[in-house]
């Protein structure tokens, strides 16, 4: 055999490999059941939001090998939604929001009284908001007209102010379903770079809702921000510490003048955790000290140091005033606000007390108008616990509106900045890329912050014009937050908000039981085969059992190792690659068997049988492994699950039926100096028969067309029974004195429903079902699942 050491070594390589990747999973799953025992009550029912809990206060934990429990459920063998379960999120896209960028954000009271209205009527009612909004109007307006509102530059040639109220609505919910669609699609976008294994997301047809199914999800907190960002990226102008401390200095007069007067209930109570903050600089530090934007490295600019946005400053006039603000005895402001490295910021705790006092119409009437705020997105540890977040004044333009945006954007990536923190790296279109020389330009030594979704996530002084297209975003993140917000970046901006309507962790889909099925059905057959193997080829077919153990161990070591996930139809692949393994073991034998005949010895033999079954194997695997990738390619869910495991199983399948169970036979025959191919059985078997196949050729292809055409004609008569994937449903939620498992539930309804693609699946607790049918009128499904 050549090669013989390569394949030695490789062998000894990948096991290790396997065995170390699959031992997370070992780890992983003793977690999980500790956690199952812990959220179990008395009479056996499962509380899953319970159990998520224990698993969350896990998360940062060593575990194993020194590694946290995160890192070794990133490095274990993932489990499928139909194995495992996960999460279940419903999401709503505002439409409010899509009717009031329409309307180009109409102040105009009967429009706006209309959509508070229509708010109101969904309350009760099944009707497209669309619809409702339509209603409204007409009921808060009887003779107004809708184009009026909705007749502007951006609704031009869709309407125009001759449109019928009729005629408006209906463009108004084509664009509603078209937002709601580009809402799918960058969620979809979004949770494919999020490294979900095999998610289910799909829309709710008549509803402005989104479904999502996510298995095995461990950190509910990160899913729900990556659902519902934005990703409304904007750059703005600051203003200066010397600017907007006189509009401070004023607005604390007047909230001074009105907590004296009793009409303010502001205790000084964080001003000594602030004062903590501000004079121990060590504590609160400076966690923005970033490089915002930096130029292509190609550029000449972009590579000197002064082109490089700094970390801001603050100068003395500034700090003196800041100082003036962090006095306890000034009054409301110093109550609230505490000097921070890059200017001021506030407690945590504080921040919506802030808020409400700057949302205040006297407060906004003493701050010009081109003035708002955001927080800083990280907070800032302090003492005793307590977290602190910048505030900053952002200069607003003429029209409101920010110098540049998201759309600007071609490309974000995570990567790390010269300290080696974590960063995402944005790359610019040409009119971003000018816009951004443009407004760094304008604004050298002044601060320019990158805003994200109403959050500040850097705002550094820019020492000199940016040219080249590119910029970054870096500050206190963890590596997974940066490569969040990039995907985020990356996927666009959703077009309207979006909100968790419904969340729960959801249970397999099939129940256990039925998954337990499929595995003892797996395992039995695996064992019919290993008997096969050894009655008919002896020795030999010992040795082929041997690789077909090592397949199945690479397989899921290999599966483990680049983070695929085994699913149901996963294991129907690896069933299928076993068979194929088995029958490469049989190809070989079986020209082995016919080569000893010839008189050969047993080291010819050996060398002969493998050497001329070779091509044979090979071809097949390869025309397998074609099929694989092309469902992989155009599938999707368990079909690309499939596929997947599929693809990995020829690989694995090939390497060991060709060399490793080569390895075997002839280390046993060196060894031994013999080796048997057969049994008594199989001599006897098969002997001497001949079996004339042309004879009966016409018979076999009469009988062949009439399968054929009885099978095209039954799919025309009755049709194929199409599941929920294809035909849609209805999902109905069904809570029991006591713990069920889901697969009998789903084995009760599957006589009344008529196979209607029925799903059932844990929901939330373990006496809690989940049960989705194929269109099932609902009382009728009802009247059955309450029997």
């Amino acid at each position: 055999m050549r090669n013989k050491t390569f394949i030695i070594v490789l062998t000894v390589i990948v096991s290790a490999l396997c065995l170390y990747y699959l031992s997370f999973s070992f780890v992983a799953g003793n977690i999980q059941n500790k956690a199952e025992a812990y959220a179990t009550d008395a009479q056996g029912n499962v509380d899953l939001a319970k159990k998520q809990s224990y698993l969350d206060s896990m998360w940062k934990e060593p575990v194993y090998m020194g590694m946290t429990y995160q890192e070794v459920k990133e490095n274990e063998l993932g489990l499928g939604l139909d194995l495992r379960g996960g999460m279940h999120v419903v999401l709503e896209v505002s439409p409010v929001e899509i009717i009031r960028s329409m309307s180009g954000n109409s102040k105009d009271p009967s429009f706006l009284k209309a959509l508070e209205r229509a708010q109101e009527l969904q309350k009760n009612s099944q009707e497209r908001f669309t619809t409702l909004f339509g209603e409204a109007y007409r009921e808060v307006e009887p003779n107004g007209r809708l184009s009026r509102i909705f007749s502007n530059t951006a609704n031009r040639g869709k309407i125009s102010y001759e449109s019928t109220n009729d005629q408006v609505i209906e463009v108004i919910e084509a664009e509603v379903e078209d937002a709601i669609d580009r809402s799918f699609n960058i969620l979809r976008t979004r949770i494919d770079r999020f490294g979900v294994n095999q998610p289910n997301i799909q829309r709710l047809k008549g509803t402005g809702r989104i479904q999502i199914e996510l298995p095995g999800i461990d950190n509910p907190d990160r899913v729900r921000k990556l659902l519902q960002g934005m990703a409304n990226l904007e750059f703005w102008e600051v203003w200066s510490p010397q600017e907007f401390t006189p509009y401070f200095m004023q607005v604390g007069q007047y909230l001074d003048e009105q907590q004296k007067a009793g009409k303010l209930n502001i205790t000084n109570n964080t001003t000594a955790t602030a004062g903590n903050a501000t004079g121990n600089k060590a504590t609160v530090a400076d966690a923005s000290q970033d490089v915002l934007a930096q130029a292509a490295a190609n550029d000449s600019v972009a590579t000197d140091s002064t082109a490089i946005a700094a970390a801001p400053t603050t100068d003395s006039a500034a700090t003196a005033a800041l100082d003036s603000l962090n006095n306890p005895q000034t009054g409301v402001l110093a109550s609230l606000f505490t000097q921070m490295p890059g200017g001021i910021g506030a407690n945590v705790r504080d921040t919506a007390r802030i808020n409400d006092l700057f949302n205040r119409a006297e407060v906004r009437s003493i701050l010009p108008p081109n003035m708002k705020f955001a927080w800083g997105v990280k907070p800032i540890a302090g003492d005793n616990r307590q977290e602190f977040v910048e505030f900053y004044a952002i200069k607003k333009g003429r029209d409101g509106k920010a110098p540049m945006t998201g759309e600007a954007i071609n490309d974000a990536r995570q990567d790390f900045d010269q300290a080696g923190r974590p960063e995402i790296n944005m790359s610019m279109n040409p009119t971003g890329s000018k816009k951004w020389a443009r407004l760094t330009g304008d604004n050298i030594g002044r601060q320019v912050a990158i805003v994200l979704d109403n959050y500040v996530y850097s705002a550094p002084v820019v020492q000199g014009e940016i040219t080249g297209g590119n910029s970054s975003i870096s500050g206190n993140f963890t590596i997974e937050e940066a490569q969040d917000l990039a995907n985020i970046l990356k996927a666009g901006k959703m077009p309207a908000p979006t909100r968790i309507v419904e969340e729960a962790i959801v249970g397999p889909s099939l129940g256990q039981e039925a998954i337990n099925q499929g595995l003892i059905s797996t395992i039995a057959g695996f064992v019919i085969v290993v008997i096969f193997m050894i009655a008919y080829y002896s020795r030999g077919g010992f040795i082929a059992d041997l690789a077909l153990l090592f397949n199945v161990f690479f397989i899921l070591g290999v599966l483990a190792q680049f983070g695929a996930a085994l699913t149901l139809p996963g294991i129907a692949g690896i069933v299928l690659t076993l068979g194929m393994a088995v029958d490469a073991n049989v190809l070989i034998f079986e020209r082995m068997r016919e080569e000893s005949r010839k008189g050969l010895s047993m080291r010819e033999t050996i060398s002969a049988g493998y050497d001329k079954a070779f091509w044979t194997i090979f071809d097949a695997n390869v025309t397998t492994f074609i099929v694989g990738f092309i469902l992989y390619f155009f599938g999707s869910g368990p079909v690309k699950g499939f596929a997947i495991t599929l693809m990995i199983g020829i690989v694995t399948s090939f390497f060991t039926s060709v060399f490793i169970s080569r390895l075997f036979v002839e280390g046993t025959f060196k060894k031994g100096g013999k080796l048997s191919f057969s049994t008594s059985l199989a001599d006897k078997m098969f002997r001497n028969i001949t079996f004339d196949v042309m004879k009966y050729r016409k018979p076999a292809y009469a009988f062949s067309l009439f399968i054929l055409v009885f099978g095209i004609v039954a799919m025309f008569i009755k049709g194929p029974n199409l599941g929920v994937d294809f035909r849609g449903g209805r999902s109905y939620v069904v809570e029991f004195d006591q713990a069920v498992p889901a697969s009998e539930v789903r084995s009760n309804l599957l006589d009344e429903f008529q196979e209607a693609g029925t799903e059932v699946k844990t929901f939330g607790a373990s006496n809690r079902v989940k049960v989705i049918t194929a269109g099932w009128p609902m009382m009728k499904a009802l009247k059955l699942m309450s029997r």
